[in-house]
């Protein structure tokens, strides 16, 4: 079948070339009489002569010769080069003698093209994980956030009126920094995800202390309770409340199986971690608000926004909320 932009039909070739190589017409009349170029019609003509009815139909484009394939002994090198040094296409292409493209193709093939698919410790690629079912495990950690000083933040009033809109929050609350500086205080984000599904659940508060945590945990897990979620295990870093007594004891008595992440490895609580850099961008920052209130009351908002309707890249573009099937009412 001839291409849209073809001038001549098959049958067209067919009756151009008969008119050349049986009737005698010269290419440049037949040419003038089919409203093609010359060159066209000789084309035709002599794939007529040298192939008749069957040299009339479209040919493929694809190349004769293919390029050949980058040996492994060089694949092996452009995999360490990337894996140990982290390079770019174009630094390796100058170490190895090869083409940015060549390289660029190789690191596409083995997975390898973004950096964010290697781990920045060991420089492996990055081992992904998810759990078979919602509430198998929870992610848990604590974020922190400086508080929006009355009239709102110097990101977004600038450096002079941000800092006396501090000043102003400090002599109303009384609270002062080092060297009598003004200090509006921390908000301290604690937060619960979801392994399975990425459900989210997060608290505000002024501190980060075992006791927060703790009746932060009792709450979140009679949250995910209301959605049909049983949680099973908690895994947490190594902060002071996750160490705690209490949160042993709170564990021991909601039934879940405690555990921690590697120290020094934020990788392992990787889900979470990508949540509070979420949550920064969606809601801490997303916007001016007035007040520090404002900005706390907002949070509900942005988690139904985060749980529901957002969609996440790693559930195929859905949100988290999709993945639980059990919902109350669900199947009503």
């Amino acid at each position: 079948m001839a291409h849209a932009n073809a001038a001549l039909t098959p049958r067209h070739r067919l009756r151009l070339a008969r008119l050349i190589v049986e009737e005698g017409w010269p290419p440049s009349r037949a040419a003038e009489f089919f409203h093609v170029s010359w060159r066209t019609a000789a084309k035709w003509a002599q794939r007529y002569r040298e192939e008749g009815l069957a040299g009339m139909v479209d040919r493929s484009s694809a190349r004769r010769t293919q390029a050949a394939k980058t040996p492994q002994p060089a694949v092996r090198k452009i995999v360490h080069l990337r894996w140990k040094q982290r390079l770019g296409p174009v630094q390796i292409g100058s170490k190895l003698g090869m083409p940015a493209s060549t390289v660029h193709a190789v690191l596409v093939r083995c997975g390898l093209n973004r950096l964010s698919h290697i781990d920045r410790v060991t420089g492996e690629p990055a081992r992904r994980y998810e759990r078979s079912r919602p509430g198998e495990l929870i992610h848990v950690d604590v974020t922190k956030f400086g508080n929006v000083p009355d009239g709102g933040g110097w990101r977004f009033v600038g450096v002079q009126q941000g800092y006396r809109n501090s000043a102003a929050t400090s002599r109303r609350t009384g609270r002062h920094g080092g060297n009598y500086r003004p200090a509006v205080g921390t908000c301290f984000v604690h937060t619960v995800i979801d392994d399975y599904s990425r459900v989210a659940y997060a608290e505000c508060h002024n501190d980060e202390t075992a006791a927060t945590a703790a009746a932060v945990l009792h709450r979140a897990v009679a949250w995910f309770a209301d959605r049909g979620i049983i949680v099973e295990r908690v895994l947490s870093d190594n902060g002071s409340a996750y160490k705690s007594f209490l949160w042993r004891d709170t564990c021991q008595e909601l039934g879940i199986t405690m555990k921690k992440t590697r120290p020094y490895r934020p990788q392992t609580n990787g889900k979470i971690e990508r949540l509070h850099r979420t949550m920064s961008d969606g809601w801490a920052y997303k916007k001016l608000y007035s007040s520090e209130d404002a900005r706390r009351n907002a949070l509900a908002g942005w988690l139904h926004q985060y749980n529901h309707h957002r969609p996440h890249s790693a559930l195929s573009g859905r949100p988290p909320i999709t993945r639980l099937d059990n919902l109350p009412g669900h199947h009503n």
